[in-house]
């Protein structure tokens, strides 16, 4: 499966859970992990972390997959490059900003966000 067939299964996904689950079972064989694990690894990571303050919840499920691919070795080096890529998909990382909280300007819909997050993911992992 490609890394945009990925990206817009994770789309899918996002119509019945949140943008972490969804970003988590899009990247589901890098992480070694069933689909249960996944989902209830990812529960408490939706709507920056339940109140829009947080890190996007798609963007954790892909830094929390590149930590399982990667298992620990330099996860934080390539979680960043994860981010910086995610931030120039969606013009911002923070849930609250991606959903114009506060501008009244919504920069990224929650199913896209979920795409750049896995698309981000390939581009800094290699996986296309």
């Amino acid at each position: 499966m490609t890394i945009e067939e990925r990206a817009e299964q994770g789309a899918v996904y996002k119509r019945s859970c949140n943008c972490c689950q969804a970003a988590l079972l899009a990247l589901k064989d890098q992480t070694g992990l069933t689909e249960e694990q996944l989902m209830q690894l990812g529960s408490g990571f939706g709507s920056g972390m339940g109140n829009m303050e947080g890190t996007c919840g798609a963007l954790v499920g892909a830094g929390m997959a590149a930590g399982f691919k990667l298992n620990e070795k330099s996860t934080t080096r390539y979680t960043r490059q994860i981010s910086e890529n995610f931030q120039k998909r969606c013009g911002a990382v923070l849930c609250r900003e991606i959903k114009g909280r506060d501008s009244g300007v919504i920069l990224c819909s929650c199913e896209d966000c979920v795409r750049n997050a896995v698309r981000a993911y390939g581009d800094i992992l290699g996986i296309e």
